[in-house]
């Protein structure tokens, strides 16, 4: 399925070609980079939902062209394509970026399709907003789809501020039937609903202001349109099977990120108070620590050592998994000319025995090829967990990636 909409891609278009006349002058840089790569999952487990498979294999592209002009403004198109075995859902192409940065002296004004984010902590990010998730990439809420916006930073010695707007929703991606890492009831996304008349097309709001204040990092946010985070509704299919279907609300959202280094410890935090989702205003926060060993057993290795405490105040009505839960990490760089990192962590939840174990490392090979390969474990969910559906579904995920 296409990524946009022919009405986007119109505007999409016409926007980029104003910025290349705004910026007529001489070229002066030509990039293009990226890469291709083969991926393989399994899952020790049977699949227990009908339509599902045991493996999956797929293959992924993403070029990157960037175009700078002479007086500093630049463009940049990021497409994005995956090819998948097991799960038609999970076969898709987009646009992560197709943007015009204007570069002036007293602001920065970027027009197209971006990637934003917002936040500090490593196991949830609570207050990233901006662009909607790609579920069908991950469930580790890393991969984004392109969001089309116009973007106006200002840069002073008292902070940045920066302005959006954004015309245009992205619905979330969801595995199908015969993807896995879902639950029993397939979510159908040709059936999502919204709170708005003006469904995909209704105008969100968001600003934000950051700057550094000694050894302190500090964002304030507030976002105002349509919900990134649907809610899902029971329902019936075409052909009588019990579906879910997504809807999406209207949400005002208030948030603050902060970070603070002193010496080896790194503390982190977010925040934010949202309404419009449901029936309920809530809360939510989230924070920790990272303490970093450096040169360990007389190595160039360094260990990082990870902690964060996650909090809902709706508890059991939260939409996601994290609702009084601790995380924990241990970070290992090798520091050696293969970049190899490996990060092994777990979330445990505090009201129950609910765990979530994953195992995260990668490995150069020469300049170009990256080896990348995740495990991801639930353990002892009970019956109530928000991903007790989910139980079955270990995995392990192997990309190889050639980077040119």
């Amino acid at each position: 399925m296409p990524a946009f909409s022919t009405p986007i891609s119109g505007i999409l278009l016409s926007i980029v070609a104003a910025g290349f006349f705004a910026a007529a002058s001489t070229t002066q840089a030509h990039e293009l980079t990226g890469f291709v790569g083969a991926e393989t999952r399994l899952y020790p487990n049977s699949a227990r939902y009908i339509g599902q498979d045991d493996h999956s294999a797929s293959l992924v592209f993403k070029p990157e062209y960037y175009h700078e002009f002479k007086d500093g403004s630049s463009f940049t198109f990021v497409p994005f394509y995956r090819l998948n075995s097991a799960d038609p859902e999970r076969t898709h192409f987009d646009i992560r970026e197709l943007t015009f940065l204007w570069l002036q002296d007293d602001f920065e004004l970027r027009l197209g399709v971006r990637k934003v984010f917002w936040g500090t902590t490593e196991f949830f990010h609570l207050v990233d907003i901006i662009n909607q998730f790609d579920l069908v990439e991950n469930i580790d809420f890393e991969d984004k789809l392109g969001q089309p916006m116009a973007n106006i930073s200002f840069s002073r010695d008292w902070g940045t501020l920066d302005l959006f707007w954004l015309p245009y929703f992205r619905e979330r991606t969801f595995p199908g039937k015969g993807g896995r890492l879902r639950g029993a009831t397939v979510i159908d996304v040709d059936q999502a609903e919204y709170e708005s008349a003006a469904k995909e097309w209704h105008s969100d709001w968001a600003f934000r202001y950051s700057h550094y204040f000694g050894d302190w990092d500090v964002g304030i946010s507030q976002f105002i349109g349509t919900n990134r985070e649907p809610t899902l509704l029971d329902g019936t299919g075409s052909n009588g099977d019990a579906i879910k279907i997504p809807r999406y609300e209207q949400i005002t959202q208030t948030s603050l990120d902060m970070s603070f280094v002193t010496g080896e410890w790194l503390w982190k935090g977010e925040a934010l108070y949202r309404a419009g989702q449901g029936n309920e205003n809530y809360y939510a926060w989230t924070g920790g620590f990272e303490y970093t060993f450096t040169r360990i057993w007389s190595s160039q290795m360094d260990l990082g050592v990870l902690g964060e405490w996650m909090y809902d105040t709706r508890q059991e009505k939260a939409t996601n998994a994290f609702q009084n839960d601790l995380g924990g990490g241990l970070r290992l760089a090798f520091n050696n000319s293969a970049s190899t990192e490996t990060l092994f962590g777990w979330v445990q939840d505090i009201e129950s025995s609910a765990r979530l174990l994953f195992l995260e490392t990668s490995h150069r090979f020469g300049d170009n090829l990256l080896l990348t390969a995740e495990f991801r474990a639930f353990v002892n969910q009970p019956a109530t967990d928000f991903l007790f559906e989910s139980r079955d579904d270990e995995i392990l995920q192997i990309e190889l990636a050639y980077y040119f």
